[in-house]
């Protein structure tokens, strides 16, 4: 049985909060779709929150302590991203994104993610296709065409005058789901040979 590794980054603060509940949402639809195809999932949740000063004190010393780089080194090994950011001032958190700064900039690359934000009103919901899905894209991963949002009226309430929140929730981990099925068949490009001067310079001279 194949197995998917997802790591799943919550940029929180409050304990409970709102982007970790969507975020633990979106992880378990992601598992129970992952299962029902016939994959086994190993999930790892990440409390940003927890990496506060690990993460401050890597722009200063240009150094991760262990409990940071534990966790640089999961990103790097998933196959998936599962990324939920409150929103501060019309964009991810400082938090947030100081997370991203810290990881070498092709650790995401090529790999799915899956974009969930939260905040106080829906004012706030661009901040997906406006802030989180075009840092991701500039860092090169698979983003599932469906990101979820989620406001206050998302919690206890099954109508939201819309698509209920758990609706947006299947659509988009399915959506992610396909994705990471697709990941075994990602091949990384042969590495090129390297050959001596003399030989690249005998080629050229054959040629003429």
């Amino acid at each position: 049985m194949e197995t998917r590794r997802i790591t799943v980054i919550s940029a929180g603060l409050g304990v409970p909060s709102s982007s970790r509940l969507l975020a633990d949402q979106l992880a378990a639809s992601a598992e129970r779709q992952l299962a029902a195809a016939g994959y086994a999932v190993d999930i790892e949740v990440v409390e940003l929150r927890d990496l506060a000063v690990d993460i401050a004190n890597n722009f200063v010393t240009g150094y991760a302590a262990p409990r940071l780089a534990d966790v640089i080194s999961g990103v790097e090994a998933s196959d998936g991203v599962i990324a939920v950011s409150p929103v501060f001032s019309a964009s991810y958190s400082g938090l947030f994104k100081s997370f991203i700064d810290v990881l070498d900039p092709k650790a995401l690359e090529g790999k799915a993610v899956l974009l969930g934000a939260t905040a106080g009103t829906d004012r706030h919901q661009m901040v997906l296709d406006f802030a989180m899905r075009p840092l991701f894209t500039y860092l090169r991963t698979r983003i599932a065409a469906t990101a979820v949002f989620a406001g206050p009226q998302d919690w206890g309430n099954n109508d939201d005058g819309g698509s209920p929140l758990s609706e947006r929730v299947d659509r988009a981990a399915g959506e992610f789901v396909r994705l990471l099925q697709d990941s075994g068949s990602q091949q990384k490009p042969a590495m090129l040979e390297s050959l001596p001067f003399e030989q690249l310079l005998a080629g050229i001279s054959g040629q003429r």
